[in-house]
């Protein structure tokens, strides 16, 4: 197999790649470098199977020779990063998408597409199923983020449906795991590193809001089980274990062993109240399920942290805000 992986030295893309390596495919990797870096795959830049470019996807794309597989995974995913990139984020889940689909046709690759449970927006079915269309403020804030997912599923399925592309459309639930970066302004990151500088952990709201987080070696897992399926989807990737944000925060707090205070700051504007992926149909469909509990995944993710932060102490630029 030979795959391209978009967005492919961000967080998630890099497992990806490592892991169709791993399997045996060869991997390029295209990625913008707007909000990933090369570090996060410089482990596998010697391997002879992998090939990295730089490109910006909503510009003029090529990639020589045969493709079997196109994982579109291009995108800011963080508030802090999609806040400060709007238009950025909105063409790439745009002209970016158009771009990867149509070479996915030229190739006759099947392409699956990286959505998200943002799609969902603050739901008002609890947790969430496939067929449920959502509740996403189309002028809010993480709009930006929220309708360019939503329009790239409807790019995909008109794709399906027109031009007869072999395409899947995953919708993933907060992962998390080792190369976050820890000012990236995500829970997750934010939690450990205040935690393990035992700084005032900062929850926004009561933090009665929920969330479903997967660990990211399981969520690749289930990308990888729709990238090997004829599966259209749209599928629900995620854990269906689900912590209040207060409770997510005293876990980690406990698991670093932090003296921590809790502190509440106010709750961003559309800050969805409930997130719990239904996981039935991932079962059913590719015999997927998430197998690591929060306390193991977030045991890896701190002793990664723990070593990043002793590395690289310096303050991201990016303003932090929750998910």
């Amino acid at each position: 197999m030979r795959a391209l992986v978009t967005g492919g030295a961000g967080f998630l893309g890099s497992y990806l790649c490592e892991r169709l390596l791993d399997e045996g495919a060869e991997v390029v990797c295209m990625d913008s470098f707007l909000t990933g870096g090369p570090r996060n795959v410089e482990h596998l830049i010697d391997r002879p199977e992998f090939r990295i470019i730089e490109c910006d996807l909503t510009g003029f794309v090529h990639v020589p020779d045969r493709l079997d597989l196109v994982l579109h995974f291009a995108s800011a995913a963080s508030p802090a990063d999609y806040l400060r990139y709007p238009v950025e984020t909105l063409r790439v889940g745009s002209v970016g998408t158009l771009h990867a689909l149509g070479l996915a046709r030229e190739k006759g690759a099947r392409f699956v597409l990286a959505s998200t449970s943002e799609v969902y927006g603050d739901p008002l079915e609890h947790p969430q199923r496939e067929s449920y269309w959502g509740n996403v403020n189309p002028v809010g804030p993480r709009s930006v983020y929220d309708e360019a997912k939503r329009f790239a599923e409807s790019l995909t399925t008109a794709y399906r449906q027109s031009r007869g592309t072999d395409t899947g459309i995953v919708r993933i639930f907060n992962t998390y795991g080792p190369r976050m970066r820890p000012f990236d302004g995500r829970a997750i990151p934010t939690f450990i590193r205040q935690a393990l500088r035992g700084e005032p952990i900062t929850i926004t709201g009561d933090g009665s809001q929920t969330r479903s987080i997967c660990y990211v070696d399981d969520t690749v897992s289930g990308v990888l089980a729709m990238a090997h399926s004829d599966f259209a989807g749209p599928v629900n990737i995620g854990n269906p274990a689900e912590l209040t944000m207060l409770e997510l925060a005293t876990m980690i707090r406990d698991l670093t062993g932090s003296g921590s205070e809790i502190a509440f700051i106010d709750r961003p504007a559309d800050d969805p109240k409930v997130r719990r992926p239904d996981t039935s149909l991932a079962a059913e469909r590719l015999g997927w399920e998430a197998r690591v509990p929060a306390a193991e995944g977030l045991a890896r993710t701190i002793e990664w942290f723990s070593a990043e932060l002793a590395a690289s102490p310096a303050a991201d630029p990016l303003e932090e805000l929750q998910v």
